[in-house]
């Protein structure tokens, strides 16, 4: 079958057509995130015929995902995101080029990936991840795609755009606290309708058409189908260097550190370690440990006279996720001896089994 035939409803519409359809074939797009918002922006950009997609995620598939991250099956629970992503769009349309990075993204390996392609989308529910994107986007002068949820309202704007406004220009406050899906909760449609606006921008961006999103915030209701656009001034004219991107995410008292549940096993008697559960309260499996409290994530910051800043730290989620940002957030509050436990509950609920302990 003919690339003709494929994009043949696209290529009569006199704003497209063969020109626009060759700007889309040379273009290169990286998304960073394949979940609920990736699962979305992925399949049209691929189906346009974007030339080269970018998918980094190093999360797999859990069975709560399906019900917004549409792109993946049942069979896939367990899997890697980008890697299946990689597969799902690669079927959808076998012409353009694919790359999977199943790394999570950091500042050690943002500006190298992001001077390969021409626009970078944020398909994250992350903060800190979002300033990281934002950073690196100024450093590699690349405009940012940003979407995010807040249970049935969505946002989505572009960053960076022939030197527009940043992320930071919006939301200056790097402490400011949000509540991903899995702590505020979502329904699927309202992370398909930001993702696919989201895929429009980046198509609109692509073509030269339209107008697009820059300076502006689309705001969108999905209960009673408003929907607002906000016009916002650039505030900032941070210059970053790579000295300053270096000393900010890069530097050692800035990275989030790990640690495998094993290892530290011996110590879930020891009542000068504490095991800091910051999922919500009716998140299962239950993990039950002598020196083990539970604060959500969403009540950290304010709930931090309950923790001792001396005391060694080991922080878990669901999978792993929460817990970094917890470590980062307190980190920020000078924090030292604190530490992610690699996998979260999931995980831990294995060993535990498997060494009998519950």
């Amino acid at each position: 079958m003919s690339s003709s035939n494929r994009y043949n409803r696209q290529l009569i519409l006199p704003e497209i057509g063969e020109e626009g359809q060759r700007k889309l074939a040379k273009s290169k797009v990286l998304v960073i995130g394949a979940g609920g918002l990736g699962a979305a922006i992925l399949p049209y950009l691929a189906s346009a015929g974007v030339g080269e997609i970018g998918i980094i995620d190093h999360d797999i598939i859990e069975i709560s995902n399906l019900h917004r991250q549409v792109i993946y099956k049942t069979s896939a629970v367990g899997k890697s995101k980008a890697e299946q992503a990689k597969i799902m769009i690669s079927e959808l349309n076998p012409d353009i080029k694919v790359i999977a990075f199943t790394e999570r993204l950091s500042g050690k390996n943002a500006i190298a990936l992001f001077e390969k392609y021409d626009i970078i989308v944020d398909a994250t529910d992350s903060i800190s991840i979002k300033y990281l994107i934002n950073d690196a986007c100024l450093l590699t002068s690349k405009p940012m795609v940003y979407g995010s949820i807040f249970r049935f309202q969505g946002q989505v704007s572009v960053f960076n755009c022939q030197n527009g406004p940043t992320y930071r220009c919006l939301y200056p406050d790097e402490n400011q606290n949000a509540l991903n899906c899995e702590d505020a909760g979502v329904l699927g449609i309202t992370v398909g309708i930001i993702g696919m606006l989201q895929a429009n921008e980046v198509i609109k961006m692509i073509l030269e058409i339209g107008e697009v999103l820059n300076g502006k915030i689309l705001v969108y209701n999905i209960l009673n189908n408003e929907q607002q656009k906000y016009d916002f001034e650039k505030t900032s004219n941070l210059q970053i260097t790579n000295e300053d991107f270096e000393r900010k995410y890069n530097s050692d008292e800035n990275q989030v550190q790990e640690i495998n549940f094993d290892s530290v096993l011996n110590e879930i008697e020891n009542d000068e370690v504490l095991f800091l559960d910051v999922r919500n309260i009716d998140e299962s499996p239950k993990i039950n440990l002598k020196n083990r409290i539970q604060i959500p994530l969403m009540h950290l910051e304010n709930k931090l006279e309950k923790l001792n800043k001396n005391q060694t730290i080991y922080i878990f989620c669901q999978s792993g996720i929460r817990s970094k940002i917890a470590v980062e957030l307190l980190h920020k509050h000078q924090f030292k001896n604190i530490k992610s436990i690699t996998g979260g509950a999931l995980a831990m609920k294995q060993i535990l089994q498997e060494k009998t302990i519950v």
